[in-house]
């Protein structure tokens, strides 16, 4: 009833755009605002870390050895005497950059796809769509670590094999978004007028899936981060030099049981990056469709 109230509201009052809407009902959000803001001061220290870290990247100290938390080494120390705060936030930039690098890319091939099966169907609805089937049954991890046995173990790879393999929700939900919306009478009026088939899924077809197409890119944020961090726990994923947090669970698998401070802060800095990304999806849902909360 309250949420019947507000759209009602919404709908009274003075005319307004409707991105001037979605951020409106994004700020109502509080979780969702708080997400974002945590995400986001995550984001700028992982990446502004050689003038945040404490101690220069990969600095070791054999003498102190592994040690927990403390005054002079907040996050404690490796077995190397590698400071783990630092160690944390230059592996943070390696593990956002992935997860921000597959979900743009995917979300540009999956809406690509989407567009073009929806709008024209058909033979092209027919040959993406089970392209788009192939796909989705394939084993991931499986894979994904064949691929980088192959190809190597470098960041671009990786976020070059995620992408590949991470394109086809995305798509189902644009294809799913466009025939619906190819039928609206401003489209035919589009296509009435002349305007040629790119125009009409740029100009009036994309700008209003934009809230499903944002919504799954959050996702595939935090998908991508877990399938890294899976990977690299494994053995598939980063390897040394390059850190990121799920090859820092590695790392510390051998001696976790007496070290327990090399396993606990990569772990809550996966979770609270998921959790955050997560809740800002939420967050994005209910702003572009306020009737799908419950």
């Amino acid at each position: 009833m309250m949420e019947q109230m507000e759209l009602i509201n919404e709908a009274e009052a003075e005319p307004r755009s409707q991105w001037q809407l979605v951020r409106r009902r994004f700020g109502r959000h509080r979780v969702a605002v708080v997400a974002t803001i945590v995400l986001l001061v995550l984001i700028a220290v992982c990446f502004g870390a050689h003038w945040i870290a404490p101690y220069p990247r990969g600095e070791q100290d054999l003498l102190l050895g592994p040690t927990g938390p403390g005054g002079k080494h907040w996050f404690g120390t490796d077995n190397l005497g590698i400071d783990q705060l630092t160690t944390l936030l230059y592996a943070g930039q390696i593990s956002l950059k992935i997860g921000l690098a597959v979900a743009l890319i995917s979300t540009v091939i999956g809406t690509v796809v989407g567009s073009i099966a929806g709008y024209f169907g058909k033979f092209s609805d027919q040959f993406l769509m089970r392209a788009t089937d192939l796909f989705l049954v394939v084993p991931q991890i499986a894979v994904l670590a064949i691929a980088l046995k192959k190809f190597g173990h470098t960041v671009n790879w990786i976020i070059v094999v995620l992408a590949a393999l991470g394109w086809m929700y995305v798509a189902r939900i644009v294809r799913g978004q466009v025939l619906s919306i190819k039928e609206k009478e401003y489209v035919e009026a589009a296509r009435a007028s002349g305007a040629s088939s790119a125009r009409i899924i740029a100009r009036h077809i994309l700008p209003n899936c934009i809230g499903p197409i944002l919504v799954n890119a959050t996702l595939a944020i935090a998908g991508a981060i877990i399938t890294e961090s899976t990977l690299s726990f494994l053995g598939f994923g980063i390897q040394i030099p390059d850190e990121s947090w799920g090859h820092m669970l590695s790392s510390a698998e051998g001696n976790y049981s007496v070290n327990t401070h090399l396993l606990y802060f990569p772990g809550l800095m996966i979770l609270l990056t998921v959790l955050c990304v997560n809740f800002l999806g939420d967050g994005l849902r209910d702003a572009f469709d306020p009737q799908s909360r419950r």
